[in-house]
Order: structure tokens, then C-alpha cells, then sequence
């Protein structure tokens, strides 16, 4: 994590304007295409979930806007962030929440997941929890066309809110959509676009 001077940040103009709001989060959803994450996955025998989550982290990464938050009244920036995701095991209708860094390749982070997941026995572990966190969530249930989160609320949570529903095909192709909430104060919708494009970019880079 690293200090700046908030006086000098290029956006300091439109975090001041945007903080005038009583509440400066919004959401957008929009259509991805996971054709080809979900024949890689399953010709590897990995986790949509998580390889989708391996994804996200890492083209959230690629845009600056997203690594801004405020702490302790200071403007920050986070190296990267951490994902923590919402799990649910078969047979079980209580979910829980698993922290834990994105490093490695997606195949590593995949069976790092499995594994931390598998072991976690209670609901959450609060001394993973920080403000460089990615929330994720998965309703694989439905195809959402919308979605908002719960929160206390905090005009300076930063924490971006990541979530999908089912994939569905639809002439020979399949999509998902894919919600994602933000704090406009340090996110625009240019930002969004960045990373909608970097997410697709990273998918069809996979070599099948």
C-alpha cells in the first residue's frame, strides 16, 4: 500500500464532486461471454468459479482507478487486491466467506482455492479481512440482469462487488451477466469498460 498526496491526484476534482452525494455507489451489469472459460475449465477440470474469480482479479489489476481507497482520511493505493468470495459445499445451504491473495497461475489459484475452502471451518476469518479486499459472489441459479449488495454504509468503502449468474447458450455461444459495483467517487464508467474488456481479452487469450 502507498500514500499520495490527495492535493496532487489528477481525480481529487470529481471525488470532491462525487462526495457531495449521499450515496456515490453505483452499479452496471453487463453481458459476458464465457464460451471459451467454460471449455477450458472443463477440459482441465477446474472450477468455473474460481478460474472466474482468477479472471476478475486479474483485470481489475489491469485498471489504476481500481487500486484508490482512503484510510484513516488518506488517499491510497493498493498494490493489488485480495479476492473474498462466497462459497457453498454440496448439501449445504449455509454459505460462507473465504479471503485469500490471488497469486500464482489460474490453475494454481484454482487448486489454492479448493484447498483453503475445503479447510475453512468457520463462517469468515476476520483477520483476513482489509480494505484491499474484491468481494465475489455467484448466483449460478438464476441469469441476473441486475444486482445491488448489502453494506454499512461508508462513502469511503472502495471495495469493488463482483457478481454473476448462470451462464445460458444462445446460438452456439454462452453468456452470463455480470454485475458490478462501485463507489463513483473513485471508479467512472471508462474504468468499467477497461475492465469489461480486459476481463473478455483475458478469456479468449486462453489456449484450449
Amino acid at each position: 500500500m502507498e500514500r499520495l498526496d490527495f492535493a496532487s491526484w489528477p481525480r481529487r476534482e470529481r471525488f470532491e464532486f462525487f462526495s457531495h452525494c449521499s450515496d456515490p455507489f453505483f452499479s452496471v451489469c453487463f453481458r459476458l461471454d464465457v464460451t471459451k472459460l467454460h471449455r477450458y475449465t472443463h477440459a482441465r477440470g477446474l472450477s468455473f468459479y474460481y478460474a472466474l474469480i482468477w479472471l476478475c482479479t486479474r483485470a481489475i489489476g489491469e485498471v489504476e482507478a481500481f487500486s484508490y481507497g482512503m484510510l484513516d482520511g488518506e488517499l491510497v493505493r493498493y498494490e493489488s487486491r485480495r479476492p473474498s468470495f462466497t462459497d457453498l459445499r454440496g448439501g449445504s445451504e449455509g454459505f460462507y466467506i473465504v479471503t485469500m491473495p490471488c497469486e500464482g497461475s489460474l490453475e494454481e489459484f484454482c487448486a489454492a482455492a479448493k484447498a483453503r475452502s475445503e479447510s475453512q471451518s468457520c463462517f469468515i476469518d476476520l483477520s483476513q479481512e482489509g480494505d484491499d479486499m474484491i468481494f465475489f459472489s455467484c448466483l449460478p441459479w438464476v441469469d441476473i440482469t441486475a444486482l445491488t449488495n448489502e453494506r454499512d454504509f461508508d462513502p469511503n468503502d472502495a471495495i469493488p462487488r463482483v457478481a454473476w449468474g448462470k451462464y445460458v447458450e444462445e446460438n452456439g455461444r454462452e453468456t452470463l451477466g455480470l454485475s458490478l459495483e462501485i463507489n463513483h467517487r473513485f471508479i467512472d464508467g471508462l474504468h468499467i469498460g477497461r475492465f469489461a474488456e480486459a476481463l473478455q481479452r483475458r478469456i479468449e487469450a486462453l489456449e484450449i
